[in-house]
């Protein structure tokens, strides 16, 4: 009786964990999505303003540096058939207010250090 009471479970492990894709997950994305097209308009001594226009507020602002801005986006796929998960950053540093610097995951222009007419 326990070898099949064993076989039982052990068949029906087998076959539960074929289902494990039939439950649908959902797509759990975090932060700023900033599209390249976006982030190309930004240019060298742009106001803190000029990039709230473009980009839009910052998802987290240094509270012991204001002239930090950095933009997070982070995407956690439900499922691996629709990709791998994946994380992009933008940090920009101010100085005097204005655009002095921009690192991360994006492309820049080849405008970038040229500012725009004020």
């Amino acid at each position: 009786m326990k070898f099949k009471s064993l076989l039982i479970v052990v068949v029906l492990s087998f076959a539960m964990s074929g289902c494990a894709d039939w439950i649908y997950r959902i797509d759990v994305p975090q932060g700023n999505f900033l599209q390249d097209k976006n982030v190309e308009q930004l240019r060298i001594a742009m106001t803190k303003e000029q990039v709230v226009y473009v980009l839009g507020r910052p998802v987290v602002q240094d509270s012991f540096d204001h002239n930090t801005w950095y933009y997070v986006y982070e995407m956690k796929r439900g499922m691996r058939k629709r990709g791998e998960d994946f994380r992009k950053e933008l940090v920009i540093k101010f100085v005097d207010g204005k655009v002095a610097s921009v690192t991360g995951d994006f492309e820049l222009s080849e405008d970038f250090n040229t500012p725009l007419d004020e």
